[in-house]
Protein backbone atom coordinates (compact mmCIF):
# COMPACT_ATOMS: atom_id res chain seq x y z
CA UNK A 1 0.00 0.00 0.00
CA UNK A 2 1.59 2.93 -0.92
CA UNK A 3 1.65 6.48 0.25
CA UNK A 4 -0.58 8.06 -2.20
CA UNK A 5 -2.96 4.87 -1.01
CA UNK A 6 -2.64 5.47 2.55
CA UNK A 7 -3.47 9.41 1.93
CA UNK A 8 -6.49 8.88 0.01
CA UNK A 9 -8.21 5.82 2.38
CA UNK A 10 -7.18 8.64 5.32
CA UNK A 11 -9.63 11.22 3.52
CA UNK A 12 -12.50 8.81 2.66
CA UNK A 13 -12.18 7.23 6.47
CA UNK A 14 -12.43 10.78 7.80
CA UNK A 15 -14.89 12.81 5.31
CA UNK A 16 -17.38 9.39 5.93
CA UNK A 17 -17.12 9.33 9.77
CA UNK A 18 -18.08 12.91 9.49
CA UNK A 19 -14.51 14.33 11.02
CA UNK A 20 -13.60 17.69 9.31
CA UNK A 21 -10.49 17.88 7.44
CA UNK A 22 -8.50 21.13 8.45
CA UNK A 23 -5.63 20.94 5.72
CA UNK A 24 -5.03 18.44 3.10
CA UNK A 25 -1.94 19.18 1.66
CA UNK A 26 -1.17 15.41 -0.82
CA UNK A 27 1.54 14.10 2.08
CA UNK A 28 -0.23 15.36 5.54
CA UNK A 29 -3.77 16.00 6.49
CA UNK A 30 -4.82 18.02 9.27
CA UNK A 31 -8.18 16.67 10.72
CA UNK A 32 -10.38 17.18 13.63
CA UNK A 33 -12.12 14.19 15.22
CA UNK A 34 -15.29 13.85 16.61
CA UNK A 35 -16.15 12.71 20.33
CA UNK A 36 -16.69 8.83 18.52
CA UNK A 37 -13.66 8.93 16.45
CA UNK A 38 -11.59 10.08 19.42
CA UNK A 39 -12.90 7.44 21.83
CA UNK A 40 -12.40 5.12 18.95
CA UNK A 41 -8.29 5.37 17.53
CA UNK A 42 -6.34 7.47 20.19
CA UNK A 43 -6.75 5.11 22.94
CA UNK A 44 -7.25 7.16 25.90
CA UNK A 45 -10.21 5.96 28.20
CA UNK A 46 -9.34 7.64 31.10
CA UNK A 47 -9.35 10.76 29.73
CA UNK A 48 -13.07 9.85 28.39
CA UNK A 49 -13.75 8.26 31.77
CA UNK A 50 -13.00 11.38 33.24
CA UNK A 51 -14.69 13.70 31.14
CA UNK A 52 -17.88 11.71 31.33
CA UNK A 53 -18.44 11.34 35.33
CA UNK A 54 -17.21 14.89 35.62
CA UNK A 55 -19.39 16.07 33.07
CA UNK A 56 -17.01 17.79 31.84
CA UNK A 57 -16.70 19.68 28.44
CA UNK A 58 -15.06 17.38 26.14
CA UNK A 59 -12.22 17.74 23.59
CA UNK A 60 -11.73 15.44 20.56
CA UNK A 61 -8.21 15.46 19.32
CA UNK A 62 -6.59 17.19 16.46
CA UNK A 63 -4.79 14.86 14.16
CA UNK A 64 -1.41 15.84 12.08
CA UNK A 65 -0.70 12.74 9.69
CA UNK A 66 2.06 12.73 7.79
CA UNK A 67 1.71 10.05 4.98
CA UNK A 68 5.13 10.84 3.37
CA UNK A 69 7.42 11.80 5.31
CA UNK A 70 10.17 12.82 2.29
CA UNK A 71 8.16 15.77 1.23
CA UNK A 72 8.03 17.38 5.22
CA UNK A 73 10.96 19.29 5.88
CA UNK A 74 10.14 19.83 9.74
CA UNK A 75 10.03 16.16 11.16
CA UNK A 76 7.96 16.96 14.19
CA UNK A 77 4.90 18.35 12.27
CA UNK A 78 2.95 15.32 13.12
CA UNK A 79 2.74 11.56 13.48
CA UNK A 80 3.75 9.80 10.40
CA UNK A 81 1.39 6.98 9.28
CA UNK A 82 2.10 4.41 7.01
CA UNK A 83 0.72 0.31 6.13
CA UNK A 84 1.88 -1.68 9.06
CA UNK A 85 1.62 1.30 11.73
CA UNK A 86 -0.09 1.35 14.72
CA UNK A 87 -2.62 4.05 13.73
CA UNK A 88 -3.63 2.50 10.38
CA UNK A 89 -4.31 -0.74 12.08
CA UNK A 90 -6.50 1.18 14.38
CA UNK A 91 -8.19 2.94 11.74
CA UNK A 92 -8.42 -0.57 9.52
CA UNK A 93 -9.98 -1.57 12.82
CA UNK A 94 -12.70 0.66 13.12
CA UNK A 95 -13.97 0.79 9.58
CA UNK A 96 -14.40 -2.65 10.10
CA UNK A 97 -16.32 -2.42 13.14
CA UNK A 98 -18.17 0.77 11.68
CA UNK A 99 -19.11 -0.79 7.81
CA UNK A 100 -18.43 -4.75 7.43
CA UNK A 101 -20.45 -4.76 4.76
CA UNK A 102 -22.08 -1.94 2.73
CA UNK A 103 -25.01 -1.25 -0.30
CA UNK A 104 -24.20 1.48 -2.77
CA UNK A 105 -25.74 2.55 -5.64
CA UNK A 106 -23.97 4.71 -8.70
CA UNK A 107 -25.47 7.74 -8.79
CA UNK A 108 -27.42 9.21 -11.91
CA UNK A 109 -25.25 12.56 -11.79
CA UNK A 110 -28.96 14.37 -12.91
CA UNK A 111 -29.83 12.17 -16.06
CA UNK A 112 -33.31 11.83 -15.62
CA UNK A 113 -33.69 8.87 -18.08
CA UNK A 114 -34.57 5.30 -17.03
CA UNK A 115 -31.11 3.71 -16.10
CA UNK A 116 -30.21 0.50 -15.54
CA UNK A 117 -27.68 -0.63 -12.40
CA UNK A 118 -25.27 -4.30 -12.70
CA UNK A 119 -24.65 -5.89 -9.21
CA UNK A 120 -21.30 -6.28 -8.06
CA UNK A 121 -19.83 -7.92 -5.18
CA UNK A 122 -16.35 -6.51 -3.15
CA UNK A 123 -14.47 -7.95 -0.74
CA UNK A 124 -10.61 -6.10 0.41
CA UNK A 125 -8.44 -8.78 1.78
CA UNK A 126 -5.62 -8.26 4.28
CA UNK A 127 -2.56 -11.01 3.32
CA UNK A 128 -0.10 -10.70 6.17
CA UNK A 129 3.53 -12.79 5.77
CA UNK A 130 4.85 -13.17 8.85
CA UNK A 131 8.39 -15.09 9.95
CA UNK A 132 10.81 -12.71 12.09
CA UNK A 133 9.83 -9.81 10.19
CA UNK A 134 6.10 -9.41 8.32
CA UNK A 135 5.24 -7.78 5.37
CA UNK A 136 1.41 -6.93 4.53
CA UNK A 137 -0.60 -6.78 1.13
CA UNK A 138 -4.23 -5.57 0.33
CA UNK A 139 -6.32 -6.91 -2.32
CA UNK A 140 -9.34 -5.36 -3.35
CA UNK A 141 -11.19 -7.61 -5.42
CA UNK A 142 -14.91 -7.47 -7.10
CA UNK A 143 -16.80 -9.73 -9.35
CA UNK A 144 -20.01 -9.22 -12.16
CA UNK A 145 -22.68 -10.72 -10.35
CA UNK A 146 -24.26 -11.42 -13.70
CA UNK A 147 -21.53 -12.70 -16.21
CA UNK A 148 -18.65 -13.43 -13.13
CA UNK A 149 -16.19 -11.23 -14.68
CA UNK A 150 -13.82 -9.99 -11.57
CA UNK A 151 -11.68 -7.04 -11.52
CA UNK A 152 -8.66 -6.19 -9.25
CA UNK A 153 -7.98 -2.77 -7.73
CA UNK A 154 -11.70 -2.70 -6.97
CA UNK A 155 -11.61 -0.22 -4.41
CA UNK A 156 -9.62 2.32 -5.90
CA UNK A 157 -12.27 1.93 -9.37
CA UNK A 158 -15.48 2.87 -7.37
CA UNK A 159 -13.47 5.62 -5.06
CA UNK A 160 -13.45 7.53 -8.52
CA UNK A 161 -17.78 6.67 -8.77
CA UNK A 162 -20.77 8.91 -7.35
CA UNK A 163 -22.07 5.91 -4.84
CA UNK A 164 -25.02 6.17 -2.07
CA UNK A 165 -26.92 4.29 0.07
CA UNK A 166 -30.45 5.08 -1.86
CA UNK A 167 -31.13 3.83 -5.45
CA UNK A 168 -31.51 6.95 -7.83
CA UNK A 169 -35.03 7.92 -9.36
CA UNK A 170 -35.60 6.05 -12.54
CA UNK A 171 -33.26 3.75 -11.76
CA UNK A 172 -33.39 -0.35 -11.34
CA UNK A 173 -31.23 -3.06 -10.63
CA UNK A 174 -30.71 -6.30 -12.48
CA UNK A 175 -31.30 -8.90 -10.27
CA UNK A 176 -28.32 -10.95 -9.82
CA UNK A 177 -27.27 -14.38 -11.11
CA UNK A 178 -24.57 -15.38 -9.22
CA UNK A 179 -25.57 -15.28 -5.42
CA UNK A 180 -23.49 -13.40 -3.20
CA UNK A 181 -22.42 -16.68 -1.42
CA UNK A 182 -20.99 -18.42 -4.47
CA UNK A 183 -18.99 -15.04 -5.47
CA UNK A 184 -17.34 -14.89 -1.94
CA UNK A 185 -16.23 -18.74 -2.62
CA UNK A 186 -15.04 -17.29 -6.26
CA UNK A 187 -12.96 -14.78 -4.87
CA UNK A 188 -11.73 -16.41 -1.57
CA UNK A 189 -10.20 -18.81 -4.72
CA UNK A 190 -8.46 -16.40 -6.27
CA UNK A 191 -6.63 -15.49 -3.18
CA UNK A 192 -5.50 -18.01 -2.94
CA UNK A 193 -4.33 -18.45 -6.05
CA UNK A 194 -2.63 -15.27 -6.05
CA UNK A 195 -0.94 -16.49 -2.71
CA UNK A 196 0.08 -19.66 -4.05
CA UNK A 197 1.74 -18.04 -6.95
CA UNK A 198 3.06 -15.87 -5.12
CA UNK A 199 7.14 -15.47 -4.75
CA UNK A 200 7.90 -17.88 -1.74
CA UNK A 201 11.51 -17.22 -1.04
CA UNK A 202 11.03 -15.12 1.70
CA UNK A 203 10.14 -18.25 3.65
CA UNK A 204 13.35 -19.98 2.88
CA UNK A 205 15.25 -17.08 3.64
CA UNK A 206 13.28 -17.74 6.72
CA UNK A 207 14.38 -21.06 7.45
CA UNK A 208 18.16 -20.40 6.78
CA UNK A 209 18.01 -17.68 9.58
CA UNK A 210 16.70 -19.93 11.75
CA UNK A 211 18.95 -22.84 11.09
CA UNK A 212 21.58 -20.23 11.47
CA UNK A 213 20.30 -19.08 14.55
CA UNK A 214 19.88 -22.70 16.13
CA UNK A 215 23.29 -23.71 15.10
CA UNK A 216 24.83 -20.40 17.70
CA UNK A 217 22.32 -21.84 19.77
CA UNK A 218 23.71 -25.17 19.90
CA UNK A 219 27.31 -23.72 20.14
CA UNK A 220 26.56 -22.22 24.07
CA UNK A 221 25.16 -25.66 24.78
CA UNK A 222 28.07 -27.95 23.18
CA UNK A 223 29.27 -30.26 25.09
CA UNK A 224 25.89 -30.11 27.23
CA UNK A 225 24.57 -33.60 27.69
CA UNK A 226 21.80 -32.83 30.04
CA UNK A 227 20.49 -29.79 28.19
CA UNK A 228 18.38 -27.45 31.17
CA UNK A 229 14.71 -26.73 30.22
CA UNK A 230 16.15 -23.39 29.08
CA UNK A 231 17.93 -24.73 25.87
CA UNK A 232 14.51 -26.53 24.86
CA UNK A 233 12.52 -22.61 25.60
CA UNK A 234 14.75 -21.24 23.59
CA UNK A 235 15.04 -23.18 20.67
CA UNK A 236 11.17 -23.51 20.86
CA UNK A 237 11.54 -20.00 20.64
CA UNK A 238 13.61 -19.96 17.76
CA UNK A 239 11.10 -21.81 15.71
CA UNK A 240 7.99 -19.92 16.43
CA UNK A 241 9.87 -16.96 15.64
CA UNK A 242 10.92 -17.77 12.33
CA UNK A 243 8.07 -20.26 11.06
CA UNK A 244 6.90 -18.93 7.89
CA UNK A 245 2.61 -18.61 8.18
CA UNK A 246 0.50 -16.10 6.43
CA UNK A 247 -3.28 -15.20 7.48
CA UNK A 248 -5.58 -13.95 5.05
CA UNK A 249 -8.59 -11.54 6.76
CA UNK A 250 -11.35 -9.73 4.87
CA UNK A 251 -10.82 -6.59 6.06
CA UNK A 252 -14.60 -5.35 4.65
CA UNK A 253 -17.21 -5.49 1.78
CA UNK A 254 -19.81 -4.97 -0.25
CA UNK A 255 -22.95 -4.88 -2.85
CA UNK A 256 -22.48 -2.31 -5.49
CA UNK A 257 -24.77 -1.32 -8.00
CA UNK A 258 -22.37 0.20 -10.72
CA UNK A 259 -23.63 1.37 -14.51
Amino acid sequence: MYAEQVHDYLKTFFKETNCEVLLDEGHMLSVQLTTDMDKRIMNRPFYWQYIEATNSPANPARLNLITDRTKIQNQFMGETIHFGSGRLHQIFKTTKELGSFVKMYQQDNGNKQNGMLTPYFSVNYKVSYYCDRTKEVLYSLGINLINGEIEDNFHDYINQLDLKSSLPENTFCLQYIIKPTRALERLDSMIQNIIQNDDHSWAEEAKKRWEKELEVLNFFYEGVEDKPGSYEIEKKGLKERFNPRIKVEIINGGLFYLK
